[in-house]
């Protein structure tokens, strides 16, 4: 291996809902990249969700050159036209300074849609109301209708509270937050 590895980082801007497209596209475009001397790896990385990177590794930077100047690279940019537009570059030479210019800074997860909170929480505060009022409130109609309500109102929230959310929201994790599943799985891919 030589000792001036350069790292090629290539950012872009995903056209929306195209992020699965942009994400296979990277990989193989990657896998080409592999076929090139002097190759030494890549990844395809989402920063928060709204920039992705492509980044790529060749032994040197004329190695890393002759492929940004071959027809593969050419061919491969023009695919990705309808999926995004690219949006910088930088080039580092050398594993030391890679590493010196990387700061780990991780984004906090955006929060999901208000469709999909509004559908979690009725799914969590439906069927505890319904059960109450057909099995307890029967046998409440003497009581005073305020301490009804608010006999309801602390049972349910209660319910909510401590029994289905957590549950709810551990079984709807993969849709309420799919960016940083697939963020999580990243680790297990292999380099092109």
């Amino acid at each position: 291996m030589s000792r001036n590895p350069v790292t090629v980082t290539v950012a872009y801007s995903v056209v929306p809902g195209r992020e699965a497209a942009f994400h296979a596209w990277g990989w193989a475009a990657l896998r080409a990249s592999a076929q090139q001397p002097g190759f030494l790896g890549g990844g395809v990385l989402v920063d928060g969700e709204a920039e992705w990177h492509v980044v790529y590794r060749f032994d040197s930077e004329a190695s890393a050159r002759a492929w940004e100047n071959s027809v593969d690279w050419v061919e491969w940019s023009t695919r990705a036209q309808g999926l995004a537009r690219e949006a910088g570059r930088k080039s580092v030479q050398g594993s030391r300074a890679w590493f010196e210019s990387q700061v780990v800074t991780p984004a906090a997860p955006r929060p999901p849609p208000k469709w999909k909170l509004w559908f979690v929480n009725m799914s969590a505060v439906f069927p505890p109301v319904l059960l109450f009022n057909l099995t307890v409130l029967p046998y409440l109609d003497s009581l005073n209708p305020l301490f009804r309500t608010l006999l309801l109102c602390l049972s349910v929230t209660a319910i909510v509270t401590w029994i289905l959310m957590p549950r709810l929201q551990r079984f709807f994790k993969k849709w309420l937050y799919p960016p940083l599943q697939a963020l999580r799985g990243r680790h297990k891919r292999r380099t092109a």
